[in-house]
């Protein structure tokens, strides 16, 4: 094995420029062979006429100043990362503190404007590499200080070699690449990176081999592979780079999406199942007996659902809709539909208490209807549990509604006919698979039960496409019209004491408050507020004619259970809380969220603590508490940049906009998708392109291609599609236990 990279070490180290040293830096990174450094693609582009002037650039980052903007730009981006060319004006060191020193070089460069660049270490090394006079390339995120100046803290520099200067004054497009720790240490700079790319583009270009069939070339008007090899590395100007990121992107998630319209298509071709005829007598009393009106989004996801379940393959769907959208009444005449087909029905939720909740809603909505219901938990004393048991059995239970104990192996259902799985992503899919195979286990025929997994999480479209691209999609946008949207309003610490008095107010009116803190008990490194700490100050001294109830990560899950029905049932006014309440029961009572240190929480955590309230027709506030002059607060040096401006982001979403939907969005644009969906559980590739945030329109072309191609030819055998199906092979040759068209 030595020898061998040995070898491919040896094949980099004689072209011109590298040597054994700057090739045994490559092979730290990975980059082998010349095909390694094909595929290591520019991160920018050093173009005149897109390089921003220093007074431009000042003008740009005050009109960016988020603190001031109202409402959030829709465009906005946390990496605000700038390339800029100037000369070294002057070196400048200062003494701080016991021994440390700062080194400030000023920067201009012809246009009136003028910038420092900031290093707080290695201060003798960076005055002695950049004298003043030097001309250099300046890559980083500028920021304005409390004077209106440009200042980047050690930004990445490169020296702007006189041929490269020549170039950039001729017009010509200039790569600028990724550069590591382990390629500096190999004394690597960015003028001999680009020589050396030239001439791995001279001699491998030609073994670029297309991956796409010519009438997808020419139907989506894409760059041939190797002209877009070619281009990104070296272009001639800077919209043919556009057209050869479209192509590079079509092709990642063109092929991520033919793998899993493949998977979907073969897992529904060997898998038969239970074919429900959608006239439900049930079904059609309990839609005529409501006293509201369903939504267009209901009526169209139940159409949906009943389609699946009558075509003959099972449903495998996830149902997303914002909390209180209206998704259970949705599962509940799903549900109705496969009993009167003569199927037992079982959903399952993530804690007692939820299934609890759906127990005694489905009671309350079927209680003329003839229908045995039984749950299914845990903490069941044995008698209960053995009759319960008996009941599924039998078949005498025609709902089982539970928790973990719906899988575990004693339970033996009847015709399982359809699964509803509630708050999906609090369930492993290992979890939901044990589930699944008793339902197959209790069917007389070798068929499979319909599954629709719900959530209540909204994911932004674009990774629905990609992380569910095999499952089939519904989502209930709208909200019922009895519901009116929940008030928000970004406070400071200052007004407390007259939301305090609000809340007196409507406990007046006999309604509830919660009122939320980011910590169990008070940490001496983080100075935010306690729960513990403030429980007895508020309930003493705030609200001593109150009952105040507490509720934390800490206490035993039967306690926690405890206090929500205490609360539920009107036991407490407030119940003061940690973000425990994120996922919890309908309290329809309760009408005052205040979140305290608010700028500390995520968005996704802001919008599901926000939904804990807004669960009836009452009109019901939230209350975003923060530090007095947060602005000023969050503009401290010890705070990233970038986390300054995702603070406010946040809280001026939550004020701005109700809608889950709208509010994933801009999460997924301040984490990323790895953060929003846990990158372990994500399953997406890491593309090098593609942006799934932006690049929605793509996604949707890609999709819909792979998915027609498939329905046309589910194993490729077609000649037109034999260069698809071997690249197909090729990328997901280790992923045998989905499909096989090999």
């Amino acid at each position: 094995m030595a020898e061998n990279k040995k070898e491919k070490i040896s094949e980099l180290q004689y072209i011109k420029g590298v040597g054994p040293v700057r090739a045994a830096a490559l092979a730290k990174d990975g980059i082998i062979t010349q095909k390694d450094l094909l595929n290591y693609f520019p991160r920018d582009y050093i173009d005149r006429n897109a390089i921003s002037s220093l007074k431009s650039l000042a003008v740009k980052l005050r009109q960016d100043d988020l603190f001031e903007s109202k409402p959030i730009p829709a465009d906005f981006s946390l990496k605000n990362e700038s390339i800029v060319i100037g000369q070294i004006a002057e070196s400048e060191e200062k003494h701080f503190g016991k021994n440390k020193k700062l080194l400030k070089l000023s920067i201009t460069d012809g246009s009136g404007g003028f910038a420092n660049i900031i290093f707080w270490s290695f201060t003798d090394y960076y005055k002695k590499t950049y004298p003043a006079g030097e001309i250099i390339v300046i890559s980083g995120r500028p920021e304005l200080d409390s004077y209106g100046r440009i200042n980047f803290h050690h930004p990445e520099i490169e020296k702007f070699h006189p041929d490269d200067e020549k170039s950039y004054r001729e017009g010509r497009i200039l790569p600028v690449y990724p550069m590591t720790q382990s390629m500096k240490s190999g004394k690597w700079n960015m003028r001999v990176l680009r020589q050396v790319v030239y001439s791995a583009i001279e001699n491998q270009l030609g073994t670029i081999k297309e991956n796409l069939s010519d009438s997808l070339l020419k139907k989506y008007k894409l760059l041939n592979r190797q002209d877009s090899f070619r281009i990104l590395h070296f272009p001639d100007n800077i919209e043919e780079v556009g057209k050869a990121k479209f192509r590079m992107k079509f092709e990642e998630v063109f092929f991520f999406e033919l793998f899993l319209a493949i998977r979907q298509k073969s897992s529904k071709a060997s898998e038969p199942g239970i074919i429900i005829d959608p006239k439900s007598p049930r079904a059609r009393r309990l839609f005529e007996s409501l006293p509201f009106t369903l939504t267009k989004d209901q009526k169209k996801v139940i159409n949906e659902i009943t389609k699946d379940m009558n075509s003959g393959n099972p449903m495998n769907r996830l149902l997303q809709g914002d909390v209180g959208s209206g998704k259970t009444i949705v599962s509940l005449l799903t549900m109705l539909d496969v009993i009167d087909n003569g199927y037992q029905v079982a959903i399952m939720a993530p804690t007692e208490i939820l299934a609890e909740q759906h127990y005694h809603t489905i009671i309350e909505y079927i209680e003329d209807l003839n229908i045995n219901v039984v749950q299914l938990i845990g903490g069941q004393k044995t008698k209960a549990r053995n009759q319960v048991l008996d009941k599924i059995k039998s078949g005498e239970a025609n709902i089982v509604v539970g928790t973990h104990a719906m899988f575990e192996s004693n339970v033996e259902y009847k015709n399982l006919g359809l699964i509803v799985i509630d708050e999906q992503h609090r369930f492993g899919v290992a979890q939901r698979g044990l589930l699944k195979k008793l339902g197959e286990k209790s069917l007389d025929k070798a068929i499979v039960p319909h599954m629709l997994v719900m959530s209540a999480t909204p994911i932004p479209r674009t990774l629905s496409m990609t992380l569910y691209g095999d499952l089939d999609v519904s989502v209930i946008r709208e909200m019922p019209l009895n519901r009116k949207p929940i008030k928000t309003k970004v406070i400071f610490e200052s007004q407390l004491p007259s939301i305090y008095d609000f809340i007196k107010d409507e406990i007046k009116k006999a309604h509830q408050a919660f009122i939320v803190f980011p910590l169990v008990e008070k940490s001496e490194k983080l100075e935010l507020k306690s729960a513990v700490e403030h429980f007895e100050k508020l309930k003493e001294t705030i609200f001593p004619e109150q009952k105040c109830g507490l509720l934390h990560g800490q206490m035993f899950w039967y306690e926690k259970e405890e206090t929500m029905k205490l609360f539920l049932n009107k036991h407490y006014d407030v119940l003061i809380a940690t973000t425990v309440i994120e996922v919890g029961i309908d309290i329809p009572n309760a009408t005052v969220m205040l979140i305290n240190n608010s700028e500390r929480f995520g968005l996704s955590t802001l919008h599901q603590l926000r939904g804990r309230v807004g669960r009836s027709e009452l009109q019901s506030y939230c209350f975003l508490a923060t530090k007095e002059n947060y602005k000023y607060e969050l503009r401290k040096k010890e705070v990233k940049e970038e986390e300054r401006k995702a603070a406010i982001i946040r809280l001026k979403t939550m004020e701005e906009t109700t809608d889950g939907f709208n509010i994933s969005e801009v999460d997924l644009k301040l984490r990323g998708p790895g953060d929003v969906l846990g990158t372990r559980q994500s399953g997406l590739p890491s593309f090098k392109f593609l942006d799934l945030v932006k690049d929605g329109d793509i996604i949707t072309e890609a999709r819909r291609e792979a998915f027609s191609i498939i329905e046309d030819d589910p194993h490729l055998r077609k000649p037109q599609n034999e260069i698809l199906r071997n690249e197909v092979i090729t990328q997901y040759k280790n992923d045998k236990l989905y499909f096989d068209i090999a």
